[in-house]
């Protein structure tokens, strides 16, 4: 106890204080449970304001502020000295719930668009500088309370892990409930509440108090978001909005056009129309020339009275086609409920002229794959029409554009889910040199292969809207489970010649001189890809990333310049990596040269401080690829994201609430590391397989089997960091200040390790990125000897 009472007192004031444990596990919670819940609203936000890249700069954020705030702590830990524990704490949740809706308002009202110039650079800088205040403030008191109160390292880690456990629960039916913004504004109603259990004085209570309540009053206020609201996204000012709503998956909105249409709007980006149609006036109208004259309607034309499965109906486009044109069975599988109950058969249930309650007409709400993975029904035709994930959900900070509709696996499942003569119909938009059509080709081809069929070049039909250019067009690929009949290649024609703006660019006996016909009879996706500009190998579950198509080369081509859409297509790619440069930077600035320049006549053993990045940087390669390899077992990422960051933390702060008796002697840290490099290296070559088994499960036993998955190993992964930071504060030397450095160092290493996992996903897949997280923790066991370097000198 000596040394630790050392260490305590560089930063403890002189007068004793001791904090009661409920006061301060309850104030660490509550901080934690604010921060998190702050970090996974703005993933929602950033989504919308900005684009579905920038989702990544939220935790980046967090985690830089959070470190950045323990780093500042221990500068200013002189000017500290001069108050309590509590105080301290108390101030920062204070100044962090006023802080928050100023920050809300900022990010709502500072316009940032795609295009790279200096007055845009400065407003992107202005958002993310706002946004990091917060979670500086809060790493400051974390890193205060952690010093301070070394002796209960433990139950403090625990208290902080369950809080943040809890917030991960509680993002999801707040969004649901309260929307974007007022689960931002609930964040600061937290911390008030913090504030409020940190607080010592009647008084001051009292006034928080009144801080707590004006927050939740404007919360109350701005449930239809009367006060606070989107008023830019991506850099155009909003208008013409009839409807909005807010869920955690996305935010959708109605706005009237120009001719008194109506347009649903997703996260201010996608789009689909509202049909208003009666089917019964179909033959002759505008709306048959209109919907029969674009590439999704080939379909049509071959399987007019089919049964159609439309994964992603959106407004009805493709569902209205089918109907009008004779099928007596149309499943439409829609993943956001606002779209399909909301506004389709309720509020615009009138103005749809009642399609999704047609009797022919069968929609559930759910994941479009999961569904078709578990129906017990064939269909003539499975459909997907310009399907993306540009939004990101809470989870997309930790994907790029991942999408599991288009992976190989997937177009496996389509296929025997389609009757012996069934096609699946995917259009995608698609450029002078083609590559998301191309990459369905090459998908679907793989799929064939893989069910038998040895040559594909009379598997596909592909037709465009017009001559390929620079903005893009769509580009509809037929993929059918058996060869296509002369008949059916000659019904192809004559619909392309009842509508001459199509264009043909392949059938099995059309082969035009274009990328796709050179794809489809190389008869190999990968050989093809090797001497073609685009990436367009096939994907898989296990690196589920299908438009990541640029190859090295083009990256270092990418810029503004290119067309509208192939810079938003490709813009992820530049943003992951200025994030990468960005974080590097701003981890050297924030966290890594001021201790240095604080500490530089100071000696710090290096390795004890490997330790503690080794395990911050295993635990997040860890997280993430486990996020991403549940979404598809849970249907859906925000699913992903709750259930295993829950479980994930809530484990984690039992372990480590268990650490402090289960490792009495912090030396024996290596028994949870030899359990978790064994477990993570099980898990890769295991946990494919089990989730592919058990995906058909209800949902509610895949919520018994994820916790029965994660949990033993969560429990095991919370010991490393609150062992190693008892056993820094035992063997600390009056002059150190090692507990900060850990703190900053493990900051340091998540930032990077967010970035870093995407990367290495992308690459190499996930079970790669997971056996890494095996890596690092194997790295943190090595070092574990240097958590005492000084024991047998002293």
């Amino acid at each position: 106890m000596g040394a630790s009472h050392q260490v305590l007192a560089q930063v403890v004031p002189q007068r004793a204080e001791v904090l009661p444990e409920r006061t301060l596990l309850v104030g660490v919670a509550l901080s934690s449970f604010s921060a998190l819940l702050l970090e996974l609203a703005l993933t929602r936000l950033f989504s919308v304001v900005l684009f579905y890249h920038f989702a990544f700069l939220a935790i980046s954020i967090a985690l830089l502020g959070l470190g950045a705030g323990g780093v500042f702590a221990h500068l200013w830990k002189q000017r500290l000295n001069a108050l309590e524990t509590r105080r301290i704490a108390m101030l920062s949740s204070a100044m962090t719930a006023i802080l928050i809706p100023v920050v809300l308002e900022i990010v709502l009202h500072v316009p940032v668009s795609l295009r790279l110039s200096a007055g845009n650079f400065f407003r992107l800088s202005v958002v993310y500088l706002c946004s990091a205040v917060p979670f500086f403030l809060t790493g400051l008191q974390f890193s205060a309370i952690f010093a301070r109160e070394s002796s209960r390292i433990t139950r403090i880690y625990g208290a902080d892990l369950i809080g943040g456990a809890v917030a991960c629960l509680a993002v999801v039916p707040l969004l649901n409930w309260i929307g974007g913004p007022n689960a931002i504004l609930f964040a600061a109603f937290t911390s008030a509440i913090a504030a409020i259990v940190w607080s010592s004085e009647t008084r001051s209570r009292r006034q928080l108090g009144v801080l707590a309540a004006v927050l939740l009053c404007l919360i109350a206020f701005n449930f239809s978001g009367r006060l606070a609201d989107i008023v830019w996204a991506k850099g155009v000012r909003r208008k013409n909005v009839e409807f909005a709503r807010w869920n955690a998956i996305s935010r959708v909105e109605v706005d009237r056009d120009d001719k008194g249409g109506r347009v649903i709007v997703i996260d201010a980006d996608a789009n689909t129309y509202i049909m208003s149609a009666d089917v019964t006036r179909w033959k002759g109208s505008d709306w048959q020339n209109n919907l029969m004259s674009v590439p999704p309607a080939v379909v049509n034309a071959l399987r007019p009275h089919g049964d159609y499965a439309i994964i992603g109906p959106g407004g009805g486009v493709d569902v209205l086609r089918a109907v009008a044109n004779g099928s007596h069975s149309v499943t439409g599988v829609e993943i956001n409920p606002i779209i399909a109950n909301t506004i389709m058969r309720d509020r615009y249930v009138d103005y749809a002229y009642h399609l999704y309650e047609r009797p022919d007409v069968h929609l559930h709400v759910a994941d479009g794959r999961s569904f078709i993975r578990n129906a017990r029904d064939s269909f003539d035709v499975v459909q997907m029409t310009l399907v993306d994930t540009w939004a990101s959900t809470a989870a997309g900070a930790f994907a790029l554009s991942e999408n599991s509709l288009y992976t190989t696996q997937a177009f496996r499942e389509y296929f025997e889910h389609l009757k012996p003569d069934g096609i699946i119909a995917v259009t995608r938009w698609e450029f002078r040199e083609p590559r998301e059509a191309l990459r369905v080709v090459s998908v679907a081809t793989q799929a064939l292969h893989q069910l038998g069929v040895k040559d594909v070049s009379s598997h596909f039909i592909v037709v465009s809207d017009g001559e390929l250019d620079e903005d893009g067009i769509p580009v509809a690929v037929l993929a059918k489970k058996s060869p296509f009949t002369a008949e059916e290649e000659e019904a192809v024609r004559q619909h392309l010649r009842d509508y001459e703006d199509l264009r043909l660019l392949y059938s099995p006996s059309e082969a035009k001189s274009n990328a796709f016909s050179r794809l489809i009879q190389s008869n190999d996706p990968e050989a093809f890809t090797r001497s073609y500009d685009y990436n367009v190998t096939p994907v898989t579950d296990n690196a589920p990333f299908f438009f990541f198509t640029l190859k090295p080369a083009r990256l270092l081509r990418l810029n503004s310049n290119s067309s509208a859409m192939d810079w938003k297509v490709n813009l992820g790619v530049a943003v992951l990596g200025m994030l990468l440069i960005i974080s590097v930077l701003a981890v050297l600035a924030f966290l890594v040269l001021p201790l240095l320049l604080q500490d530089r006549a100071k000696h710090h053993e290096a390795g004890a401080l490997m330790y503690f990045i080794a395990v911050g940087l295993g635990y997040i390669l860890v997280e993430i690829s486990l996020i991403q390899r549940f979404v598809l077992f849970l249907g859906h990422p925000t699913y992903a994201l709750t259930v295993v960051v829950f479980l994930m933390l809530l484990s984690s702060g039992m372990g480590s609430l268990a650490s402090r008796t289960w490792i009495a002697d912090y030396r024996r840290i290596w028994l949870p590391l030899c359990v978790i490099v064994l477990a993570i290296l099980t898990y890769t070559g295991t946990l494919p397989l089990l989730l592919d088994r058990l995906v058909g499960a209800p949902f509610f036993a895949k919520l018994i089997i994820s916790a029965v998955v994660l949990v033993p190993l969560g429990f095991a992964m919370g010991m490393p960091f609150p062992t190693g930071l008892r056993g820094l504060a035992s063997n600390a030397r009056p002059d150190e200040n090692s507990i900060e450095w850990a703190w900053a160092m493990n900051s340091a290493s998540s930032v990077l390790g967010s970035v870093l996992a995407i990367v290495i996903a992308i690459q190499f897949g996930l079970n790669v990125t997971l056996a890494c997280g095996a890596v690092a923790y194997f790295l943190a066991l090595l070092l574990r000897g240097k958590l005492q370097p000084a024991l047998s000198a002293r």
